[in-house]
C-alpha cells in the first residue's frame, strides 16, 4: 500500500519502506512482541538515513512506533526527523481502558481484529493463510498492549501532524489533539472520513494531503506551530 504512495510525493522526496520481521520479504524471521526492542532495532541500521533531512510516518502501532524511535535517535545521536506525521493512534500519555487482545483465544482474537476492518477476511478463512499471519497480528497486538509509555524530560522539537479517522471508534478525534504535549514545535490534526483505516478508504486523498504536507515540511516550511491547530 505504501509503495502506491510514491507518486503522491514530490519528486525530490524519497519513500523508504521499514520491513519489520514477520512480513513481506521478511516473512521467515520471528516478529519482534516488545517496542523497545523493535525501535533499538531500527534506531541500529538507520544511521546513513539520518544524513540528509526526512521525516517519520507511521500508522496506528508505526505511529508509536515512529514516536519512540524519534525519542531514541535523539538520545543516541541529538538528531531527529525534520516533523512527525502520525495517524490512527491515540497520543501515548492517554491510556486506554481496552483489556489486552494478543493473548485471547484464537476466534476471538480473529474477532477482536476483524472489529477494525483492516484485515482481509480471507486471511482468516483459508487455513494456510491463517496459520502464516495469526503469529504475526497476534506479535503487533502484544507490541501495543504491553507498551507502556515514560513521559521525557523534555519534549520533541519537531512540529507533530496528526490524521484521524472521524468515525474511528478506538482513536476518538480528542484524543488525537494531546499530542500537542509531546513536541514544544506544535501539532496539527486532520480529520478524515471513515474508521480505524480511513487511510484505505480515503486511499489518493489522504495520500495527496500527505504528500503536499511532507514536501512543505522537507522544503524547511514546516509552520511554526504556537498553538493546535485543526482542519
Amino acid at each position: 500500500m505504501f509503495s502506491s504512495w510514491r507518486r503522491r510525493l514530490a519528486e525530490h522526496v524519497d519513500l523508504c519502506l521499514v520491513h519489520l520481521p514477520g512480513r513481506g520479504r521478511r516473512m521467515g524471521e520471528p516478529p519482534f512482541k516488545r517496542l523497545d526492542a523493535l525501535v533499538e532495532a531500527i534506531a541500529d541500521v538507520i544511521t546513513d538515513e539520518l544524513q540528509h533531512p526526512f521525516a517519520f510516518y507511521g500508522h496506528s502501532m508505526g505511529a508509536v512506533i515512529s514516536f519512540e524511535l524519534t525519542r531514541e535517535l535523539r538520545r543516541r545521536h541529538g538528531v531527529g526527523p525534520q516533523q512527525l506525521f502520525l495517524s490512527g493512534r491515540r497520543a501515548p500519555q492517554m491510556s486506554s481502558s481496552k483489556q489486552a487482545t494478543f493473548n485471547l483465544p484464537d476466534e476471538e482474537f480473529i474477532a477482536e481484529v476483524s472489529k477494525l476492518n483492516g484485515t482481509p477476511k480471507e486471511l482468516f478463512q483459508v487455513a494456510e493463510t491463517r496459520e502464516l499471519f495469526l503469529p504475526v497480528l497476534r506479535a503487533d497486538f502484544e507490541i501495543v498492549d504491553t507498551y507502556e509509555y515514560a513521559s521525557a524530560a523534555q519534549p520533541l522539537s519537531c512540529p507533530i501532524t496528526v490524521y484521524g479517522g472521524l468515525q474511528d471508534a478506538n482513536v476518538p478525534v480528542e484524543s488525537l489533539s494531546a499530542w500537542a504535549k509531546e513536541t514544544h514545535a506544535g501539532c496539527k490534526v486532520r480529520t478524515f472520513p471513515g474508521d480505524h483505516f480511513f487511510i484505505h478508504r480515503e486511499g489518493a486523498n489522504f495520500a495527496s494531503v500527505l504528500g503536499l504536507d511532507v514536501a512543505e515540511c522537507l522544503r524547511g516550511q514546516c509552520p511554526p506551530y504556537t498553538q493546535l491547530q485543526q482542519s
